[in-house]
């Protein structure tokens, strides 16, 4: 019910918005929706006309990505239509070729800028993909003895098919042989395994009351060609339900934050959740840590999402139509250092909790201003809602002063990740400016 409430009151109250909406010419907007989650309650309280699952006579289309890869190329658009995924996402998203696609960039930076900048990329640990790295691994795994290495999937989510291993003789599934040649060749019939990667284990990982957590960090891209970057100031820590032991590799709830693995838990409480929100993790970090040691952290996470971005952004077939809402998942060490660990296309939009689903409402509202379908903005706006413009073929500076921190960044770019998220005042603000701006 309090679910339910927070729905009305989300959907119905927006004091900042002009109650006429003008469509595309003279019409509403159409749109479609594949998801039946928060983007449809979002979408349904934009006034804007929903058409069929079938049709194809649509202006804003949130797919999922096996439309994508069924029909994207089969569809004539218009170019005001706008879509939620870019042609080949999976070159960022899919875990084999995000760490290809980094290992290529980094060469690139260290031959054309050298071994600093170059190191600047070492944020992702050792990972090779199986079977097809097999040997190199095993020299990698024999200079490391006793090492912990975790096993994934490349192309399931929500920790599904993980797991972690110490020994050699654990994985012997993947060991390369004769996979590849053509079947009449093969020494048996066995099918080759699925595809996984296989990275060094992060064995000292940040605890917070003994457990485990990583951070979940929204980053909007309206373009890749040229690069236009947009961060969220608020996303949230997931944590495990159990206390973090290298004793124990084999329990999925002590090494595996994902919601879905933790809320299998026997002692998992639906109503607390294991979640805490950026503004929290900052205001812990800062006062346990202090401000310039918190700052450097967050400016090497702003590296992270700007260089992830570069090491694909040639790769990307970059279309006028397309946009994409990435969800990251950073791992911060005992150092205070953060890991990517992997860039979600589809990160979930489901709700798991009042709060969860007022900052994706948010979230979501934002994404639909910045893609801007009713011709509200100028192109030069820096900030909109809860969404900082932190790369625009460039880094983008903040502007001084107005910035609600409990830790305002002294570094100059224009990310504000942890920092008061008061999106309704300044889209308030923001277009009471605009419509003043067109009066005149």
């Amino acid at each position: 019910m309090q679910m339910n409430k927070n729905k009305e009151k989300l959907v119905q109250q927006h004091p900042y918005r002009s109650p006429l909406r003008k469509g595309i010419g003279d019409r509403p907007i159409r749109f479609k929706c594949s998801l039946q989650n928060t983007i449809i309650d979002v979408l349904r309280s934009k006034g804007w006309v929903e058409v069929k699952e079938d049709e194809l006579d649509f202006d804003f289309f949130w797919a999922d990505r096996g439309w994508m890869k069924e029909y994207f190329d089969q569809c004539f658009m218009e170019d005001y239509v706008r879509i939620n995924h870019f042609r080949n996402h999976y070159e960022l998203t899919r875990k084999n070729l995000i760490v290809k696609n980094l290992k290529r960039y980094r060469k690139i930076i260290d031959r054309e800028m050298g071994k600093l900048e170059a190191s600047r990329c070492d944020f992702f640990p050792t990972t090779f993909e199986l079977p097809s790295e097999y040997h190199m691994f095993v020299d990698e795994f024999k200079r490391n003895p006793g090492s912990v290495w975790i096993m994934k999937p490349v192309a399931r989510s929500q920790g599904k098919g993980i797991f972690l291993f110490r020994k050699l003789k654990e994985i012997t599934d993947w060991k390369k042989s004769d996979y590849y040649r053509p079947r009449e060749e093969r020494a048996d019939d066995k099918e080759p395994p699925e595809t996984y990667i296989v990275s060094k284990y992060i064995e000292r990982p940040y605890l917070i009351g003994g457990r485990k957590y990583d951070l979940r960090v929204y980053v909007l891209v309206c373009s890749y060609v040229p690069l236009k970057a947009w961060l969220y100031r608020c996303g949230f820590a997931r944590f495990s339900n159990t206390r973090f032991s290298l004793d124990s590799i084999d329990d999925s709830y002590v090494h595996l934050t994902n919601v879905a693995v933790q809320k299998t838990a026997p002692d998992y409480d639906a109503e607390k959740g294991c979640k805490w929100s950026m503004q929290q993790i900052r205001q812990y970090f800062t006062a346990r840590h202090g401000i310039e040691q918190v700052e450097e952290m967050f400016r090497r996470m702003n590296d992270i999402f700007i260089k992830s971005l570069q090491s694909v952004q040639k790769t990307m077939i970059n279309d006028k139509h397309c946009f994409e809402l990435y969800g990251y998942d950073i791992l911060v060490d005992d150092v205070l250092k953060p890991w990517l660990i992997e860039v979600n296309a589809s990160p979930s939009l489901t709700a798991s909790s009042p709060e969860d689903y007022a900052l994706k409402f948010g979230l979501l509202e934002d994404v639909l201003h910045i893609i801007d379908m009713e011709n509200k903005l100028t192109g030069k706006e820096k900030r909109v809602g809860g969404f900082d413009l932190m790369w625009d073929d460039g880094p983008v500076m903040a502007e001084e002063g107005g910035v609600d921190c409990i830790s305002p960044p002294s570094y100059s770019t224009n990310t504000f990740l942890g920092c008061n998220n008061d999106r309704k005042r300044q889209l308030r603000q923001l277009f009471k400016q605009l419509n003043n701006q067109r009066k005149t």
